[in-house]
């Protein structure tokens, strides 16, 4: 590269940490990964030079104010900051963040918020008229202030054009590693994830919560024991009979204890864990719709396209075209 991919994070007092430092090791490890070609330079900017105190209480170092930033960005990062409200965390949005990040992101080839930094990009106007994701805490927040965003709460991450959104927290590795992803291609951020030890690199549509952790722990041990079973198991026999002989109780016993613990049917249960493993192979893979119906254990195609109309309200066509990210 002629010139490095300039990345500028905004920092500000009560910051989240890892919102700033999450995306900046991404960076540096892909410039690792690559040997210095990946050219990323990252600074962080703040309302002035110096020591800026994180959420978390540990101080970060603004290289520039913002007045100081000018120039052309490759990428404007904008994380987010909360209060706490007795109706749980509110968003917190600073007039002067708003005003800079406004000014400055029409110099950036890319901008992206981090969980909740979503509100500062819609407070300044670059999310009408665009589908953006936050954490999902303050996801109401966001689209009562701001009527024109349409707000899905459930992926990680979404990009509209040259606007990037992701979710909460731990999502903006997975933010940043797609970022990676478009510059550098897929090999190189899954080299990153490795050396993160990531599980794995997150694709955007994949949902703030899998269907396990979706649900608090059942009181009964069991429950939960059944619940790790289903997953493990999405194309086996889990039926509900299937299911409820496993736990040694009638059908109906099964059924009411089952729904008294999760909220849920077992039939609906394991049709949402069927549905997210589609969703992931829908993204991260180019197998054909009849081999992913049998791997997620829905059977048929048309079984696939009638439980993701149910539950995502979706083809998986429109869904692989939206958040596919083979070549």
């Amino acid at each position: 590269m002629s010139s490095p991919r300039r990345v500028v994070i905004a920092v500000f007092p009560d910051v989240d940490l890892l919102d700033v430092t999450g995306p900046a090791e991404v960076f540096a490890l892909a410039n690792r990964e690559t040997a210095g070609r990946a050219g990323y330079q990252v600074q962080l900017a703040g309302p002035a030079r110096g020591a800026v105190t994180t959420s978390a209480g540990v101080r970060l170092i603004a290289d520039l104010s913002f007045a100081e930033v000018g120039g052309v960005l490759d990428t404007l990062l904008v994380p987010g900051a909360v209060d706490l409200s007795p109706g749980g965390p509110v968003a917190r949005i600073d007039r002067e963040v708003v005003e800079w990040v406004r000014a400055t992101a029409p110099q950036a080839r890319r901008v992206a918020s981090v969980c909740v930094g979503a509100h500062l990009l819609a407070a300044a106007g670059l999310l009408d008229g665009k589908t953006a994701t936050t954490h999902w805490s303050t996801a109401a927040q966001l689209a009562a202030d701001h009527p024109a965003v349409t707000v899905d709460p459930d992926p990680i991450f979404l990009r509209s054009g040259k606007v990037w959104t992701g979710a909460g927290i731990s999502a903006c590795m997975d933010l940043a590693l797609a970022l990676v992803a478009e510059d550098l291609g897929e090999e190189v951020a899954l080299a990153v994830a490795r050396q993160l030890v990531m599980y794995l690199k997150r694709q955007g549509g994949q949902s703030q919560f899998s269907v396990p952790l979706s649900q608090p722990p059942a009181s009964r041990r069991d429950i939960d024991e059944l619940r790790m079973f289903i997953a493990d198991h999405l194309d086996g026999d889990l039926s509900s009979a299937a299911l409820a002989a496993r736990m040694h109780l009638s059908e109906r016993h099964f059924a009411r204890v089952f729904r008294q613990e999760t909220g849920t049917s077992p039939a609906s249960y394991v049709e949402a864990a069927r549905v997210e493993v589609a969703r992931r192979l829908l993204e991260g893979t180019d197998q054909p719709l009849d081999e992913i119906a049998a791997a997620c254990g829905l059977g048929s195609v048309e079984t696939l396209h009638r439980a993701l109309r149910k539950q995502i309200g979706t083809t998986p066509a429109a869904y692989r075209r939206r958040f596919r990210t083979t070549d």
